[in-house]
C-alpha cells in the first residue's frame, strides 16, 4: 500500500493506493499553522488513511502490514535528496529537514516532491499521458508550474528544477501581448505572469479595458462574444509560443495540462494547431491533453514516489 499526500498552503489531500493503483481510501484536512501542528497533521491523516484501509497499510482486504510508504507533494522549490522545501504558501517549513521529521514523526518511509512534479508523475501512470514515454506536464492556475516524467520517472534536474518553465520570459512578444508586469521570482515579463490566470485576466483588460476572471471571459466567449474569444485565442497563442521551445528542446510524446486553466474551451486544440509555426517540427506528433485526474493528481502522483 502506498500513501500519498498533497500538502497545500489551506488543505491537505491525500490518498491510499495498492499495489495496481486502485483507491482504497483518501482524507482531507485544513493545513494548519507552524511546523509542528503541520508534521501532527500528517501524522494524523496517515492514521485515518490507515483507520479507512483495515489497518496500517496493507491492502483493503489483507491483514495489515508492519511499514508502508508515504509519499509527499508540496508547492515551491522541492529538494527531495536533502528533503528540504522553499514554499511560499508554507514557509514554517524553509529551512528545516522536513521529510525526515516527517518519517519520524509519522512512523514510516518519506518522500517528498514538488506539486508539479507529482501530477506529472500520476498522469504518465495512468492518467491522460498514459503510455508516453517523454511526458510534459504542465499547471496553468494562480501560478504556472510543469514537471517532466522520462520512462515513468521524475526527471529533477541538478538544481530540482526540471520542468519550471512558468520563468522563462515569453517568446516573440509583442503589443498584443501587453505590457511586461513583475513576477513573484523577482524578474518581469516570466511566462507565469502571462499564461496565468490573474495574466488572462489582464489580457481581456488590456484588449478591451473590461475586468474579468477567467471564467467569466471564457462564458462570454462560448456565449458567442468575439471579442472574449479573441482573448482565448490569443492566450492559447501565448501558451503555443511558449511550449515551442520546450517542444524543440525536450520533444515530448504528450503535454498534459492541469489547473484551473485547463478548462478554457479549445485550449489544447487551438495549442496545436499554432505551436508548429514555431517549432522545428512543421507538425509536430506531440500530443496536448487535460489531465484526467484533475486535483487529484498531486496526492496520486506523491503515492507513486515509491515503487508498488
Amino acid at each position: 500500500m502506498r500513501l500519498g499526500i498533497d500538502l497545500g498552503g489551506t488543505k491537505i489531500a491525500a490518498v491510499a493506493l495498492d499495489a495496481d493503483g486502485t483507491e482504497c481510501a483518501r482524507h482531507r484536512r485544513p493545513t494548519p499553522r507552524g511546523y509542528d501542528a503541520t508534521l501532527d497533521a500528517l501524522a494524523e491523516t496517515v492514521a485515518a488513511l490507515d483507520g479507512r484501509c483495515g489497518g496500517e497499510t496493507g491492502p483493503c482486504d489483507a491483514a495489515p502490514r508492519e511499514t508502508g510508504s508515504v509519499g509527499i507533494s508540496l508547492p515551491g522549490v522541492v529538494d527531495a535528496a536533502a528533503g528540504r522545501v522553499r514554499a511560499v504558501n508554507l514557509p514554517w517549513l524553509d529551512g528545516r529537514p522536513f521529510a525526515e521529521d516527517a518519517a519520524r514523526r509519522i512512523g514510516r518511509p518519506v518522500r517528498i516532491a514538488n506539486d508539479a512534479n507529482c501530477f506529472t508523475l500520476s498522469e504518465a501512470a495512468d492518467g491522460a499521458a498514459a503510455g508516453g514515454g517523454v511526458v510534459l506536464g504542465i499547471i496553468l492556475g494562480t501560478g504556472v508550474g510543469g514537471g517532466i516524467v522520462v520512462d515513468g520517472r521524475i526527471l529533477p534536474g541538478a538544481n530540482g528544477l526540471a520542468g519550471e518553465w512558468g520563468h522563462a520570459p515569453l517568446p516573440w512578444r509583442d503589443d498584443a501581448d501587453g505590457p511586461a508586469v513583475a513576477c513573484g521570482c523577482g524578474k518581469s515579463g516570466c511566462l507565469e505572469t502571462v499564461l496565468c490566470g490573474a495574466g488572462l485576466s489582464r489580457l481581456h483588460r488590456h484588449r478591451t479595458g473590461l475586468s474579468l476572471d477567467p471564467p467569466e471571459i471564457a462564458a462570454h466567449a462560448l456565449a458567442g462574444d468575439a471579442v472574449a474569444a479573441g482573448t482565448l485565442a490569443r492566450h492559447a497563442d501565448a501558451l503555443a509560443r511558449a511550449l515551442a521551445p520546450v517542444l524543440n528542446l525536450l520533444d515530448p510524446d504528450i503535454v498534459v495540462v492541469g489547473g484551473g486553466l485547463s478548462a478554457l474551451p479549445g485550449l489544447c486544440e487551438t495549442v496545436m494547431e499554432r505551436w508548429g509555426a514555431w517549432t522545428l517540427a512543421a507538425t509536430p506528433r506531440t500530443r496536448m491533453a487535460v489531465a484526467r485526474h484533475g486535483g487529484e493528481s498531486g496526492m496520486r502522483g506523491a503515492a507513486r514516489l515509491w515503487p508498488a
